[in-house]
């Protein structure tokens, strides 16, 4: 009986796990078992195994061949272990050297004629391997790129099988063998984000929008057709700060496992989701068959998920929202596994003040039933709604603001954003939080954080009144803090905490 190892990398969720794969060649009937939650693809892969090697001029043993997937206990999924098992029978069968076999990483689905294919999630699969004490991986060439982002890993390019085998045969040789790196390709453009000043008007809209920049907080906004409500939305990425190392290396391999990684570079820029008001739950918030996906909600992660037409969304799809909106993530539980995704998100919805859109001022040019009206907007649940800090009214564009021509750059209000959220960064270090509208209501009313009575006095009569919830108390605060990092100020004042009672509101406009 003889034996051979070697490494490989499954992603589950956005999550790498580093697998032993383990070959034993024994004595019986042609047979090949494979142990350790293989899912369907990874059983099948025999078939793409033996084919692979022959079209490769390898020898498949005509025996049988027990493959173990360590650790047992975690679910396989995909056709990246394909290049890990054809690696580890040809060490058992010693036709590679299984000590320089099992020092290395393989990743790779094979194709029926031995070629290397691309796999989803190599950004992730990298990280795993690399934080799993693998130091050096062989990758499909076209994910090569997307490898060599990962510092730290000593990154091999293949396009075949044949390349892998003469890779390793060359090193027991005491040997170097550079693979051929594929031709870089154009660098992907920048997203464009758009400028905050071709928004026409809506002056009280901006600053809104730069105080939920600076804050992290959630917004929505009601107006009618063509006052401005998705212009502004776009451009809320314009003000937002670059993304920091640790979240653009989440966000990218957010990307690689759906698939959409397009440049050679992580992100650097929040992203901006803008589903379509058709879209399921699964899609929405991650799941799917097979192995769960990434939702919308996560793709958002660390940057902004724009609602438009909200109203137009199923309810039970837009409910889904609250706990990751509370959380910050979100899980998705099978059977056999539960997979854990990132949605720390800034959620903006946008809604239209009825059916036809033109219910505005005196209401006289809207064609709508009363009761119609009043049902539109309730498509959008209060607990919902309850967890959105700022609530602006987007009036149509009138003549005057045409005239009045255009606003501040998103490069000039980005650095006040920028300026804001380093003052609450460093005041909230300690307690491992940065973002004014991350942290606990539960703080923000305890020493030496807590407003004083008299500065509280709005929140509290509203509070009595049953006009405010306990959640919407704590996410006022968390506000007027904002607010009072605007204006550079130690603590918030009596001034601050009405003016954000009056955003959360959605009374500054009309």
């Amino acid at each position: 009986m003889s034996f051979g190892k070697t490494k490989a990398v499954v992603v589950t969720g956005i999550d790498g796990l580093v697998v032993d794969v383990e070959v034993s060649v024994g004595q019986g009937l042609p047979k090949v078992v494979i142990s350790g939650l293989p899912d369907t693809a990874v059983s099948q892969a025999p078939n793409r195994l033996r084919s692979a090697m022959t079209q490769s001029e390898l020898t498949f043993p005509d025996t049988r061949l027990t493959i173990n997937l360590a650790p047992a206990s975690e679910q396989k999924s995909g056709a990246g272990l394909d290049l890990a098992m054809a690696v580890a029978i040809l060490a058992a069968t010693r036709s590679l050297d299984p000590a320089d076999v099992a020092r290395v990483g393989h990743i790779g689905e094979l194709g029926m004629e031995g070629s290397v294919r691309e796999v989803r999630g190599v950004l992730p699969a990298c990280v795993a391997a690399l934080a799993g004490n693998v130091r050096e991986l062989l990758v499909p060439a076209a994910n090569a790129a997307e490898a060599s982002l990962v510092s730290g890993i000593r990154v091999h390019p293949v396009r075949s099988l044949s390349d892998v085998v003469a890779f390793h045969r060359v090193r027991a040789q005491g040997k170097t063998l550079d693979l051929p790196w594929p031709e870089p390709g154009e660098e992907a453009e920048p997203e464009e984000t758009g400028d905050l000043r071709d928004v026409v008007g809506q002056y009280e809209a901006r600053a809104a929008i730069e105080v939920a920049a600076a804050g992290g907080h959630n917004v929505s906004m009601i107006g009618p057709p063509g006052a401005g409500k998705t212009l502004l939305a776009s451009r809320l990425p314009s003000i937002l700060p670059p993304l920091s190392r640790e979240e653009a290396l989440v966000v990218t391999s957010v990307q690689s496992v759906l698939g959409k990684v397009d440049g050679q570079a992580l992100k650097e820029r929040a992203p901006f989701v803008a589903p379509h008001h058709s879209i399921t739950m699964p899609a929405l918030v991650g799941g799917g068959t097979g192995r769960p996906r990434p939702g919308a909600i996560t793709e958002a992660h660390a940057g902004v998920l724009f609602l438009d037409e909200a109203p137009e969304f199923k309810r039970t799809v837009l409910d889904a929202l609250r706990q990751p909106l509370e959380r910050g993530f979100v899980t998705i539980t099978r059977a056999q596994q539960s997979v854990r995704f990132p949605s720390r998100f800034q959620l903006v919805v946008a809604s239209n003040p009825c059916p036809c859109g033109r219910y505005t001022g005196s209401g006289a040019g809207c064609s709508c039933a009363t009761r119609a009206r009043r049902e539109y907007l309730k498509r959008l649940s209060g607990p919902l709604l309850d967890r959105i800090d700022v609530h602006l009214q987007v009036p149509a564009v009138t003549r005057a603001d045409l005239a009045s021509g255009p606003g501040e750059s998103s490069e000039e209000v980005a650095a006040r954003v920028r300026e804001v959220r380093e003052r609450s960064a460093r005041r909230w270090a300690p307690l491992g939080l940065a973002l004014n509208a991350e942290v606990p209501g539960s703080i923000l009313r305890s020493s030496p954080w807590s407003l004083t009575p008299a500065d509280t006095a709005t929140l509290d009569a509203a509070l009595d009144t049953g006009n405010l919830t306990l959640r919407g108390y704590d996410r006022t605060l968390r506000l007027a803090w904002t607010l009072c990092d605007l204006r550079g100020a130690d603590k918030p004042t009596k001034d601050d905490v009405y003016a954000a009672l009056t955003l959360r509101e959605g009374q500054q406009a009309a």
